[in-house]
């Protein structure tokens, strides 16, 4: 225990050291240039994104801004991955809304819901940087692919269809609603309300942006259609016609301020579990992207660092008036292929977001909110992916029961999409456990290659008075009652039975329940006249054996390291009692 504390203390060190591994690379001029026009690129995508994702979690566009100046340079400078683009995202900023939602309902003012977004992100990075710190980044593989799967295609519908009112220039918002399904139909209803000039700006941005997406795939498309559509709706007086506009946007950049306000135990609580939720998907779908990048560049990546570079970010975010923030798929990949090689591209990014909010908000004043909307929308499609869904599902049918259950679950939870995500958790987990209950137990014999394998898979001949079997699994509580059934079965239909060999090489780990099992299995066995060996049981469960005595009991005599020398050992003690023949060596005939 000592020696974990003091290797954890070292550890903290490193955490807060990341940035060392390429620090050094900047003082190369083609580094930093590199790094300059990658972080520019990606800055030119996060302006309008950011103000957009602020908008989809019920903020106003400027705390966009916020999340994206100081938030981006910490996730960058104390992760583990270079190429990383932090900051506000879809799917996180749809959690953050649904979060908000009780407090909008209860009528309060925007400052309020303002304040506990910002708590939500420092709860959620406090969250984070817990799990880096103490090196349990490995519970968010408790989230399965088909769950991320599942809830990130419900996710990418529900956002795109709460930006329709602003298309069509509707004065509906999908947090005044209970549920999802209220809203749609609200919006269904509510079309022949459409106002045609935000129609007009709306598809025109839409239209824009997906010409430049097909037709001109490496030009800033989101930053070329908030200039045309901003330039166009001044030129017009858009706002005098009635539509939506940005207005005024706070000219400097955001001050520290801790977000304290008074809440009740209940509403406390909640917002916690929330910001576990978030904490959690925000970082499976960071490391995910980080990973992706990681396999092409070969460079070191550590999911406990990326854990403490995203808790200390969201923590930054929260003390400097911003919103929860992760890593975004889109502007990773700007990232990426803009030719960035270290973290300082990221730190160039927030530098410029910073220009930005001291001296060019002015101009973003006529951005029509409808823009904003296509934005989103034309963000999120790319998240609608049914391909991953039908592999799932070829690969372990369960799996893909998990994803389409995840995916309509939250789609009828919605906006309370953590309990989606709960219930794909738990089914997930339970569909585990009800495949671990029942694993393979096979006889084997000898193949004509030589080889040991399922007897009745592959029509081959068996000995009733020897048999070897064959366990495919962990054994603990939920099994052992399976594995013992089903030896004894078997062992029932062979009365001429005299040896019984145990292969047990696929059994990684044992509890107390399966060691117990075995205990009663060597005396049941005995006392019907047959002997037991157990073959090939790995070190680390023969050592428990030991510790508990059961090796001991059984007979050390009794454990061989392959089935071969446990079956020539019976042959030795039974003689011609027994008859190994289909399980011998033997030649095989040449082709």
């Amino acid at each position: 225990m000592g020696n974990w504390f003091v290797s954890l203390l070292g550890d903290w060190k490193e955490r807060f050291t990341p940035y060392r591994s390429w620090l050094g690379e900047l003082k190369n001029p083609e580094v930093l240039k590199a790094d300059a026009m990658a972080g520019l690129t990606v800055a030119l995508v996060l302006i309008p994104q950011s103000m957009a994702y602020a908008q989809l979690a019920g903020l106003p566009a400027y705390i966009g801004l916020y999340a994206s100046f100081l938030p981006v340079m910490v996730a960058a400078i104390f992760g583990s991955s270079r190429q990383l683009g932090t900051g506000p995202v879809a799917v996180v900023s749809l959690m953050s809304a649904a979060a908000m939602q009780p407090f909008a309902l209860q009528g309060l003012p925007i400052e309020a819901i303002v304040v506990y977004s910002a708590l939500l992100a420092l709860m959620i990075g406090i969250f984070q940087l817990s799990l880096g710190l103490l090196r349990l980044g490995i519970l968010v593989d408790f989230l399965s692919h088909p769950v991320v799967v599942g809830f990130t295609n419900a996710g990418a519908l529900i956002i795109a269809t709460s930006q329709v009112p602003k298309i069509f220039g509707l004065n509906i918002k999908a947090d005044q609603f209970d549920h999802s399904y209220e809203f749609w139909w609200a919006t269904i209803a509510a079309l022949p309300d459409t106002k045609v000039t935000t129609f007009v700006i709306g598809a025109f941005a839409l239209t824009t942006l997906m010409v430049l997406k097909k037709y001109a795939p490496r030009l800033p498309g989101v930053l070329i259609t908030v200039v045309l559509t901003t330039v166009l709706s001044w030129a017009v007086d858009y706002k005098g016609m009635g539509g939506s506009v940005i207005g005024t946007i706070p000219e400097g950049l955001p001050t520290f301020s801790l977000p304290f306000i008074e809440m009740d135990v209940k509403t406390f609580m909640s917002l916690a579990t929330t910001a576990v939720v978030i904490g959690l998907i925000g970082f499976v779908e960071a490391i995910s992207i980080a990973k992706a990048m990681a396999s092409q560049t070969r460079q070191r990546l550590s999911a406990n660092q990326e854990l403490v570079g995203q808790g200390l970010s969201n923590i930054t975010s929260g003390v400097f008036g911003g919103y929860a923030v992760s890593g975004s798929f889109s502007r990773s990949a700007v990232n990426f292929a803009a030719g960035a090689v270290t973290g300082f591209s990221s730190v160039v990014t927030g530098l410029l977001v910073a220009l930005t909010l001291l001296f060019l908000t002015p101009l973003l004043y006529h951005l029509p909110q409808a823009t904003l909307a296509a934005v989103i929308i034309m963000a999120v499609v790319n998240l609608v992916k049914i391909a991953p869904i039908k592999h799932a599902w070829k690969v372990e049918p369960h799996d893909g029961v998990v994803a389409v259950v995840t995916f309509f679950a939250t789609l009828a939870f919605a906006p309370h999409l953590d309990k989606g995500i709960l219930l794909g958790v738990v089914l997930s987990l339970g569909l585990f456990l009800y495949r671990t209950m029942s694993p393979n137990l096979v006889e084997v014999a000898r193949h004509e290659d030589g080889s040991m394998r399922d007897a009745q898979a592959h029509g081959l001949k068996t000995s009733d008075s020897i048999a070897v079997y064959r366990f495919d699994g962990d054994l603990y509580f939920a099994n052992t009652g399976y594995l013992e059934g089903k030896l004894l079965n078997n062992v029932a239909q062979k009365p001429n039975l005299k040896a019984l060999v145990l292969d047990m090489e696929s059994i990684d780990q044992i509890d107390s329940t399966g060691e117990e099992m075995l205990e009663k299995l060597a005396d049941r066995l005995k006392f019907a006249g047959i002997e037991f060996y157990i073959a090939r049981v790995k070190l680390r469960v023969y050592q428990a054996f030991q510790r508990s005595g059961l090796a001991q009991h059984i007979g050390e005599e009794r454990f061989f390291r392959e089935r071969k020398f446990a079956i020539q050992y019976a042959k030795e003690q039974l003689g011609d009692a027994i008859d190994i023949e289909p399980l011998q060596h033997f030649t095989p005939a040449k082709a």
